[in-house]
Formats: C-alpha cells, structure tokens, sequence
C-alpha cells in the first residue's frame, strides 16, 4: 500500500491561484469514432485496490468491478430514481418481516471460466465475502441460509428483519457472484486474493486482460455474455494521474471520454463546449468534510461545531461546483430521504470559531484531501484561506485514496481536517448512515461515533423508517464531525461520437459506466 504522503509544495495563495485559473477560451476538440473497436478511457489514480469486488471500496474502480461482475440484482441504468431490477436472478419474493428472500435465476449464464451459473454459486459466493471480510462484507453478514431447492432458485434468509437488503443485492458494492471453480482452485492461503488481482471471476459482459497497478487496466468482451454483444470489443484504461494530460489527450482524440477528477476549470473548459458531449447525471454523491475528534484544536466539541459554523457552504459550492452541483441542505444525499426529512441544522458564524482560535496554543489545522479529487484540494484550499482570516494556521496535504482507507479504524497519521467525496453503498438510507456514522462504518475514516446512532441505525435497518433516519442525521450533525457541502452530479466529458452513455450510468454507481450499452 502507498503510504507516501504529497504534502503541496505551493504557498496556499499561489494554490488559491493556480486553482481560479481556467482556459481564456475553450479547447478545440476532433475526434473520429474508432474502427479498431477499442474504446480508450482512464483513471485519474490507480484505483487503489484491486478490483476484486469483495475487497473493492473505492469509486473510480466501479468501471472495472462493474463491468467485470454482476450481482443478483441491480438499479436500472439512465434512470435519475433508483429502479431496482433484475441481474442474473430474473424475479424475487420477500417474506413481510423481511427475512426471507426468494430469487428466480437467469438461466443460460456462464462464468468467465466457463463455469454454468447456478443457485451454487450464491452461497460460495456469500461465504467468500464473509471469508475476505473488508468493507463491503456486512450486506451478507446476517444470511444465517442459503437454500437451493433448484439450480434456478435460491432461497436467502436472514438472522433478523432488514428492509435494505435487496438493495444490498442490487448496490454495485453488493455480493457479486463468483465462479465456484476459480474460488475453489485459485483459494490458496487468502480466499483467491492474490489470483483476482490480476483476474476476474465474474459472469460480466467483460473479463480482466491486464492489471498493472499504477499503469493501466484493459478489459475484452466476453464472447460467452447473456446479453447483447457489446459494441466495444476491448476497453483501454492507462492511469493517467495528470489531469491536464487527460485533457490534452481527450482534445486530440486519443482518449474517448473521461468520466471522473474533472475540477472547476477544467469544467469551464467543457460546459457549453460543441466540440465535446458534457452531462451532469443524477447521483447520490456528496462533498463531505469530516471533522476527526481524536486530536489537536477539533478535539473539542465546542470547536467542532464552531468549525461547521465558519463553513461558509454557499462560497464553496459557488466556487467549486457551480454547473454541475448544488449547494447541500440535509446530512444525506439529494433524494434519499423526503426533503422535509433531510436537514442539517447549523447556523452560519465565523465568530466563535474566531474567538477559539484567539485562545489556543497550538493553531495549526492538516486539511487532507484524496489527490484523485481535484475538487476536494481546492474546497480545501478555500477553507484554508478562511482559516487563516480567522487566525488559525492551516496546512494543506494531499493523501494517496489507499492511505485515506488506511485510516478506518486507525487514525494514526490522519488530518484534522479531511475533505472527500462521499456516495452511499446503495440507494437505501441505511447504507449512507451506517458507513459514515457508525463506529465501525467503512467510510468512517476518522473515527467519529455518537452513542445514539449506534442505538438508532439497527432500529432504522430493521423498520426503514423515514424518520428514524431522519433523527440520525440530526444527531451527526450535532457531533460537528461531518458537515454535507454539496450534491454532486456526475459531470462527465466524452467525444460526440459516443452513445448511450446516460442511459449507461448507474445512479448509484459514480465515475462508472455500464460499458456494454456504449457504441459509436
């Protein structure tokens, strides 16, 4: 795992800067469709973990996992509502309690390896995220059965009532299936760890050709797919971790889109742009500032909650986002609970932030940012400068994703500060409280817990109460840990040549396309 740390070599005004800067005018842009049926993406970053989808948990990696492996259900792509609907089980019962689930399984599917997928598969697969038990292996922790009256029918029941679970099913972090041959040959010493790093063993319309960590990623078309034939019979997906040499690259044609890490101006470049296709499509994203409560100034809830209030949300999203986002008014994601329901109380005001700093010794504030997220630097970089107005000493850093995940549970080393983009597991308000406010949430990066949500989020999971959730979100708010800036879209640039790319995202699956529904 990279642990280096970029630390900005630039003064935090020469940042201010260089961040405001834009192109005077916008890019030409040519492009002629290709005829060697390779479509050319990339990543902003290695995607920092294999694209194993039981270990997986990051964002811009979706395209591999997504693309590689499918689950049992999913959420209708092109639709700005989460749809869930059928994967490789084709139709579903649930008990009224919500413990028992009943699915009806595509027939005619093969995986990579050739292997027939059968009911078989589910429970392997299920034992195998247990088995590997990183992020995502919560959404199976409570199956107690996994039943297969036929090879067409399974049978999930579960240790207690959960109203989120078939969107545990259908959530492109959710249980994938996996060949029950590769698992079992390829097991050695980790659960096939070490084999999916470089392999897949999904039943995708694409299968893994190359993983070179750091370097780039290819897919090629599965002949052996239940759908229809992709149109692109190879994706190519170098890292390209400059974010100008994308540009550069996707101005002269030699890159087809990029689907993530666009900042500000980089978006003035494209919006409005006829040389280009540019969409903003419905997403669960979020900007998020996480506060951590286990060291320096922040430690104190006094100054977390003076540091929420000096916040000023409204430059922020003026700033950084205008176009493409709007400015955040409740702790969840836009749509996730109803708008009467999704608040976030807190009253703007630099002046007890003001007064802390006068008092305190030690006034130096780590602003960490994910270095894949060029919108997150200069949000911190803005901050900043209003830190230092208010008499604070703030630093700037860049953190590599795989040390932003290293802190979960260990926050040696982690910022005061931290801004990062967050989406939830699932369209379900479940897996957006669980992960970023319970003591042991997968995206919980530093540490925060109040002892009623611990209380509150199994109650919630089990009725799916509204306003249950709604209370939840209040009470996190209140700790002054975490502060929802802005919902996203998923601002995405590509030739103009290039089809069906809305109707190919996932709302709940961000900087991802579903590759199969692309064509020229």
């Amino acid at each position: 795992m990279n642990r280096l740390l970029r630390r900005l070599a630039v003064p935090l005004a020469l940042a201010l800067a260089l961040s405001a800067c834009g192109s005077a005018e916008q890019p030409t842009v040519t492009s002629a469709a290709p005829t060697d049926g390779v479509l050319r993406l990339s990543f902003l970053q290695d995607p920092g973990q294999p694209p194993d989808p039981d270990i997986f948990y990051s964002g811009q990696g979706l395209l591999l996992t997504q693309n590689l492996y499918e689950g049992l259900l999913r959420y209708t792509a092109g639709s700005d509502t989460p749809q869930i609907e059928p994967a490789l089980a084709t139709g579903w019962t649930v008990s009224p309690d919500n413990t028992v689930f009943t699915l009806t399984l595509r027939e005619g599917v093969t995986f990579h390896d050739g292997t027939p997928f059968t009911s078989a598969a589910v429970k392997p697969s299920f034992d195998r995220r247990l088995a590997v038990n990183q992020g995502p292996a919560y959404m199976v922790a409570d199956v107690v059965s996994v039943d297969t009256p036929s090879p067409t029918e399974v049978v999930i029941t579960l240790g207690s009532p959960n109203s989120a679970f078939l969107d545990y099913l259908a959530s492109p972090y959710g249980p994938k299936m996996m060949s029950p041959t590769v698992l079992a040959e390829q097991a050695g010493s980790d659960n096939a760890q070490t084999y999916l790093q470089t392999h897949d063993a999904g039943t995708g319309p694409y299968s893994l050709t190359k993983a070179e960590v750091g370097q780039g990623y290819e897919m090629r078309a599965y002949d052996g797919w239940w759908g229809p034939k992709p149109f692109f019979t190879t994706v190519d997906m170098p890292v390209i971790s400059d974010l100008s040499t994308q540009q550069l690259l996707l101005n002269n044609g030699q890159l087809h889109a990029i689907t993530h890490g666009l900042n500000a101006p980089a978006v003035k470049d494209y919006l409005g742009n006829p040389a280009v296709a540019s969409r903003s499509l419905p997403s669960f994203t979020t900007e998020q500032v996480y506060v951590n409560p286990n060291t320096g100034l922040l430690a104190d809830p006094a100054a977390r909650k003076a540091f929420q209030q000096a916040l000023d949300v409204d430059q922020l999203a003026d700033q950084v986002f205008a176009g493409r986002s709007d400015k955040a008014t409740g702790a969840y994601p836009e749509g996730m609970l109803p708008a009467d329901l999704n608040n976030q109380p807190v009253q703007p005001d630099t002046a007890p932030l003001q007064a802390i700093a006068a008092a305190a010794a030690d006034k130096q504030l780590v602003l960490g940012y994910d270095t894949s997220n060029p919108d997150a630097q200069q949000v911190a970089n803005l901050v900043g400068a209003k830190l230092q107005g208010l008499g604070l000493t703030p630093v700037v850093q860049g953190y590599p994703t795989s040390q932003v995940f290293g802190w979960i549970g260990n926050q040696e080393g982690a910022p005061n500060v931290y801004f990062g983009t967050f989406w939830p597991d699932a369209a379900d308000p479940y897996t957006s409280a669980h992960i970023l406010y319970a003591e042991d949430g997968g995206l919980n990066y530093l540490g925060c817990s109040d002892p009623a949500i611990t209380e509150l989020l199994p109650i919630a999971l089990q009725t799916g109460d509204d306003a249950t959730y709604a209370k939840i979100g209040e009470l996190a708010t209140a700790t002054g840990c975490w502060s929802n800036i802005a919902y996203r879209k998923d601002f995405m640039v590509t030739q103009t040549w290039l089809k069906g790319v809305a109707e190919s995202h996932d709302i709940a699956a961000p900087e991802s396309l579903r590759v199969a529904g692309l064509s020229a």
